[in-house]
């Protein structure tokens, strides 16, 4: 029988543009191994201060959308205060705040439980860190 605990990293390549990845994939294959066939909750989580885990639907332009209107809510400009790195980069550490870092999800039969639209998505708008991991974890009911 699976732990009741059960964690895996995945090493992800954002690039270096404002994206949105989609991590569905990721996670059905995460729980295919950890859950067995049982209930639990799956954890997302992102250990970066310039990044965050959005539900969104992907692939009809809801993920530009989403950069779009994070553009507009915290413009790439020399407004913000934390000021090294590519210009404009303080707003990628707001951004956790507003697109967070973690999200939790429940499994049930050993499958993530989603609605028919919604896609497991890293959200990264900093061009400076091309390189992300995320943790993924399994805790059976």
């Amino acid at each position: 029988m699976p732990d009741a605990f059960t964690t895996r990293v995945l090493n992800v390549s954002s690039g270096s543009r404002e994206t949105v990845v989609d991590l569905t994939r990721d996670c059905e294959a995460f729980l295919r191994d950890a859950a067995g066939g049982r209930d639990g909750l799956l954890n997302v989580f992102v250990p970066h201060a310039t990044a965050g885990v959005a539900l969104i639907e992907t692939g009809a332009g809801s993920d530009g959308d989403l950069l779009t209107a994070l553009h507009s809510l915290l413009p790439a400009d020399d407004r913000w205060q934390h000021r090294h790195g590519s210009a404009g980069h303080g707003r990628d550490h707001v951004l956790p705040a507003i697109v967070p870092p973690h999200a939790t999800l429940p499994v049930i039969g050993g499958r993530l439980e989603l609605g028919t639209w919604q896609s497991v998505c890293l959200v990264d708008t900093n061009k400076d860190n091309p390189d992300r991991t995320v943790r993924l974890s399994f805790l059976a009911g």
